[in-house]
């Protein structure tokens, strides 16, 4: 019997400053599938969402293991966004920030078979190295 392998992906986002000008990265077999870019006030934390959000489309609903240096976008996505949806998409202590991106890739988790892992960023762990150089490049308007 032939196992199809599962699909793995690093991801990274950017901003510079932060808030400012941003960008992230995709990276499946040491090269970037994926690269996008914000232009003016955006934030670090929007472009790691936007990052994991590509790897999910990406995957195409296929098993998928995504490496991410963000345990904030994590924690969104399998801890805290179930709740905020059960209350309707509020939370005690004020407003959701960047309630559309919480919204999308809560509900792309939901509909993937993707497994979340984080990676400690910045430590030579070479995918999350490429990431985080793409994900610059990508800030600058470098495109697969």
């Amino acid at each position: 019997m032939i196992y199809p392998t599962m699909r793995i992906f690093f991801t990274d986002g950017s901003a510079s400053p932060n808030p400012g000008p941003g960008g992230y990265a995709v990276i499946e077999n040491g090269k970037p599938v994926a690269l996008g870019s914000e232009a003016g006030d955006s934030t670090n934390i929007r472009m790691e969402g936007n990052a994991l959000i590509a790897a999910m489309q990406l995957a195409g609903g296929e098993p998928c293991e995504i490496f991410t240096d963000s345990e904030f976008w994590i924690n969104v996505i399998t801890k805290w966004a179930p709740g905020w949806a059960a209350k309707g998409w509020r939370k005690s202590g004020g407003p959701i920030k960047n309630l559309e991106l919480v919204q999308e890739a809560y509900e792309l988790y939901n509909t993937s078979r993707a497994t979340l892992t984080w990676v400690r960023g910045h430590v030579g762990h070479e995918g999350n190295e490429l990431a985080d150089e793409w994900a610059n490049k990508a800030r600058e308007g470098a495109r697969v």
